[in-house]
C-alpha cells in the first residue's frame, strides 16, 4: 500500500546535494578520473568515519572501479584504496581534476 505521507514521498526527500558550477558528486566520477573533495552533505552517515580515513575537504580522490550492478565504488585516498557505497558517495561533493 502506497502512503503519500511516507518519507520517500515528502518534499525534498529525493533531492540531492546542491552543486555549484564545476562540481559533481563522487558517485558521478568516472573510473580513472580524479576529484578534490569540496564538501560533504551534513546528513551524510558516518561523516567521522570518512574523516578518519582522510576524506575531508581538500583531499584528492581517484576513482579506481565501479562494482557490477552499481553497489560499491573503489576509490584511492592518499596511498590507500577503499570501498564506499554509491549512496554515501552521492553525498560527497567534488571538483573534478583533468589530470590523474
Amino acid at each position: 500500500m502506497n502512503d503519500d505521507n511516507s518519507p520517500s514521498r515528502k518534499a525534498g526527500a529525493s533531492s540531492g546535494p546542491v552543486l555549484n558550477p564545476g562540481e559533481s558528486t563522487l558517485a558521478d566520477l568516472p573510473v580513472g578520473k580524479v576529484g578534490i573533495v569540496v564538501s560533504m552533505k551534513p546528513s551524510l552517515r558516518g561523516r567521522k568515519k570518512f574523516a578518519d580515513v582522510g576524506i575531508v575537504p581538500g583531499t584528492r580522490l581517484e576513482m579506481e572501479a565501479h562494482a557490477p550492478f552499481g553497489g560499491l565504488l573503489r576509490i584511492k585516498v592518499m596511498e590507500s584504496s577503499l570501498s564506499i557505497h554509491r549512496d554515501d558517495a552521492a553525498n560527497i561533493i567534488i571538483r573534478r581534476q583533468d589530470q590523474p
